[in-house]
């Protein structure tokens, strides 16, 4: 019999009934990372706040923010080749930091995208509340939408991820376009009214005031690139196309929201562009910027899409946790259930309906609070959520160093070496920044703050004990952990 390599077990025999291999493509891939990231969500509702902090230092906030995430990809993606898990992250911490850390990470990235995909999901009802009643002035409450759209998404979820695939791009395609139309008719105008301000993009602007609680927002942006790796025991040929889509979609986020915030900037004249953020109707800037410099047609249909956007993300995220649910369901470290899949579509079945009935579960609990939907539940959830995915990103690209570190395996050194251990520097000051300014992203109290954050470290510390039990009462079990499909090579 041959000795197993990096920890893999031949003896115990790998699960049957997988997912459906070689279902997905590099589009695919592509579309439902960018989809995570909402970029219409992120420009038109979010980059307001980001300007409003930092002003003309915001283009170079999330230009400094995506090319921090292009050293992690270099790292994240080499590593893509020999690790082939729908655990992403949990596989990735487990191989190189070992399974205990793997273990813990789990859980948390299992509360980060759970949090992430619930907090999307009232955003989406509360923007098509509003945006409903605007179009018809018929009230539809912004909880009937949110469990609309659950349903909506539980079935695609259901369904083959191709089908979730093609959603997805439509959607991506549209928002995509409708800020291009913006930022064409800020350059047919030649910009606002000193024109095209080049120096907006001076590093002199990234000592302000402010700068801080705009890298929240801006590293925030790019949330959910990772999930190329989720997606990899469905990819076709997942040590070219994971690599080729991460790759594709944190350099098309980077610059493509870079260059949406210089446009916004412009639009308003880099000495105006904060107060106009700050001021009444700031929030609102770029739709009102639209509708000057493209027309009332393109500010109405990103009303409209900005609702699609926010779909396509909760389902994007949808799909992402319903995977974790799976992979720690089929490795043991939740019920054994989790962990099948349906025959019919190949989708992880069950991992859906209970993804389905958390998100469900946080619609009623803010409906019985009382709590407001964008700000109490959407940002909140939002904080919790994108700290624990830059914890889980950090974690990732030390485990990167770990794996490679006796063995490069045929990688360059700047590759495998020094690109994790530099986005693991990068990613830990974002961390602690984040920490700092939190109150900035969540509009809550110290101690409101504290709470958010605390889940992470209870729920490290719940998977790493569930691992150490599994070794203790079953040595093979535990071998098997972060390491069910892996890549053999």
């Amino acid at each position: 019999m041959p000795a197993p390599r990096d920890g893999l077990d031949p003896s115990v025999p790998a699960p049957r009934g997988g997912l459906d291999e070689g279902a997905v493509g590099t589009g695919d891939l592509v579309f439902f990372v960018v989809a995570a990231a909402a970029p219409l969500t992120v420009m038109a509702g979010v980059a307001p706040l980001a300007i409003a902090m930092a002003g003309r230092a915001a283009p170079l906030g999330y230009l400094i923010s995506g090319l921090l995430l292009v050293v992690f990809a270099a790292g994240f993606t080499a590593m893509s080749r020999f690790v082939r898990n729908a655990g992403a992250f949990y596989a990735y911490i487990g191989r190189g930091l070992g399974r205990v850390t793997g273990a813990g990470s789990a859980y948390v990235a299992l509360f980060s995208y759970n949090a992430i995909e619930a907090g999307l999901l009232v955003a989406f009802g509360w923007f098509t509340e509003s945006g409903f009643t605007d179009l018809t002035g018929i009230h539809v409450p912004w909880w009937l939408w949110a469990t609309a759209g659950l349903v909506a998404i539980g079935v695609l979820g259901y369904l083959k991820v191709t089908l979730s695939a093609k959603v997805l791009g439509v959607a991506l395609v549209l928002e995509v376009l409708v800020l291009l139309v913006f930022e064409g008719g800020v350059l047919a105008h030649g910009g606002g009214p000193h024109g095209l301000e080049v120096a907006a993009l001076s590093p002199a602007h990234l000592g302000g005031a402010g700068v801080g609680g705009m890298f929240v927002l801006a590293i925030g942006a790019f949330i959910g690139f990772e999930a190329t790796a989720i997606y990899a025991e469905e990819a076709r040929r997942p040590e070219r196309t994971v690599p080729r889509a991460t790759c594709v979609a944190v350099a098309f986020l980077a610059l493509f929201y870079t260059f949406t915030v210089w446009m916004i900037i412009n639009a308003y004249g880099a000495d105006r562009a904060q107060k106009a953020a700050n001021g009444e109707g700031g929030a609102d800037m770029v739709f009102t910027a639209t509708e000057r410099f493209a027309g009332a047609w393109a500010a109405d249909a990103m009303h409209v899409l900005i609702i699609t956007s926010a779909f396509a993300a909760t389902l994007a995220f949808h799909n992402g946790a319903a995977r974790y649910l799976y992979a720690l369901g089929r490795e043991g470290l939740l019920p054994a259930r989790l962990g099948t899949v349906s025959s019919r579509t190949r989708a992880p079945a069950a991992a859906v309906v209970l993804q389905s009935a958390l998100a469900l579960a946080v619609i009623i609990a803010t409906v019985l609070g009382g709590a407001d939907p964008y700000t109490v539940t959407f940002l909140w959830s939002s904080g919790s959520g994108i700290l624990g995915v830059m914890l889980l990103q950090a974690l990732a690209a030390l485990a990167v160093y770990g794996f490679f570190r006796r063995d490069r395996r045929g990688m360059p050194a700047w590759r495998v070496i020094a690109a994790p251990l530099l986005a693991c520097a990068g990613l830990s000051v974002m961390i602690v920044l984040v920490c700092a300014n939190l109150d900035l992203l969540t509009g809550a109290t110290r101690t409101v703050n504290v709470a958010l954050i605390a889940p992470l470290p209870l729920l490290f510390g719940t998977g790493a004990a569930l691992a150490l039990r599994i070794r203790r009462r079953a040595p093979a079990s535990y071998e098997r952990l972060t390491s069910v499909d892996a890549e053999r090579v």
